[in-house]
C-alpha cells in the first residue's frame, strides 16, 4: 500500500458492515471493513480489517487490522493515510485495543 490511499464509502446503512475501498497509487482496489474510529490528539484515525475474496487468503492475514488517518489531498478530497510515526502509532494502537477489549467485555 503506498502511504495515501483514495477512500469511498460502500454502505451508508448502519445495520449492516461499514466497508471502504482503497484504492493504490496502481489503481488497485483494496476492500476493508471498518472496526472503529476514533479522534486523537489532532487527527482521526480509522481501524480497518482488510476484507478477502479466498478463504485460504483470510486465514493468512489472521486477525490483523490496520490503521490508517484520515487526509485531504491536493484537492480537499479525503484520503487515508499510512502512519510512518512508530510513537504514534503505538499510542493510537493502545486507544483503539482498549476499545476493541471494553467492547468484548458488553
Amino acid at each position: 500500500m503506498s502511504n495515501e490511499e483514495k477512500i469511498t464509502n460502500e454502505n451508508d446503512d448502519f445495520n449492516e458492515a461499514d466497508l471502504v475501498s482503497l484504492l493504490d497509487d496502481d489503481g488497485n482496489e483494496y476492500e476493508f471493513e471498518v472496526l472503529d474510529e476514533i479522534d486523537y490528539e489532532e487527527g482521526h484515525y480509522y481501524a480497518l480489517m482488510p476484507l478477502f475474496d479466498l478463504p485460504d487468503q483470510e486465514i493468512e492475514s489472521g486477525s490483523t487490522y490496520m490503521i490508517f488517518e484520515a487526509v485531504e489531498n491536493e484537492n480537499g478530497e479525503p484520503q487515508l493515510a499510512e502512519i510512518d510515526n512508530e510513537e504514534l502509532l503505538d499510542e493510537i494502537a493502545a486507544v483503539f485495543e482498549s476499545n476493541f477489549d471494553s467492547l468484548e467485555e458488553e
